[in-house]
């Protein structure tokens, strides 16, 4: 049997931990930038710890749900709209911390083979020319809905509960700035391995 897959899956976990989980900077690393990545890195690990928690509610919120319903034929009117926003919460609010650990989705069959010092240099021109104009304009966009949300008193439509809709649209904005305050810390990681050949805390 072959063990190919096995390591793919090594592949993926390396890349996805190559920047580190460790507070050690290289100590050649400028001072202001090493400070700067973990302090924001520990922020992130910090929001990702408190936002868990939502999970919580989330799982009560449905298993009430299906005990109500299957048990008692009394479903409710709320636990489609609450799952729909803790979910949502959860999503974007640990956002930001899912970045840090270099989990999101993205098109590692190639870029898994390439030396540290592309893949760095990749990543540094992707964060300027895409990432960081799209979560702006993003973020000035969110901005509008919360204000418009907030003035109109805006509700859920989908069910007869009607929610007010700004609280999960005010976890979209926040979620941006999160996963903003996070990306100049993967800004700077690439820029160091781009010049370095070496991911800071991380493996070359």
């Amino acid at each position: 049997m072959s063990d190919e897959p096995s390591k793919l899956d090594i592949s993926d976990e390396m890349i996805a931990e190559r920047r580190g989980g460790s507070d050690k900077m290289p100590d050649d690393m400028p001072s202001w930038m090493a400070k700067s990545i973990v302090k924001i890195d520990k922020f992130s690990k910090h929001v990702g710890s408190v936002v868990c928690w939502i999970l919580m509610p989330l799982i009560f919120a449905m298993t009430y749900e299906v005990l109500a319903r299957k048990l008692f034929l009394a479903p409710t009117i709320w636990a489609y709209d609450i799952s729909r926003f803790l979910y949502g919460a959860l999503f974007m609010l640990g956002a930001g911390y899912a970045l840090s650990k270099g989990v999101h989705i993205r098109a590692d069959f190639l870029y898994r083979n390439f030396k540290t010092k592309t893949q760095g240099l990749i990543d540094f021109w992707l964060y300027i020319l895409f990432y960081f104009p799209g979560l702006i304009v993003f973020l000035y966009m969110t901005i509008g809905f919360v204000e418009e949300s907030i003035r109109r008193g805006e509700r859920g439509m989908d069910t007869t509960w009607m929610p007010y809709m700004w609280p999960i649209k005010t976890c979209l904005l926040i979620g941006i700035i999160f996963l903003l305050i996070q990306g100049f810390s993967e800004l700077l990681k690439s820029y160091w391995a781009a010049k370095k050949g070496e991911w800071p805390g991380g493996k070359k």
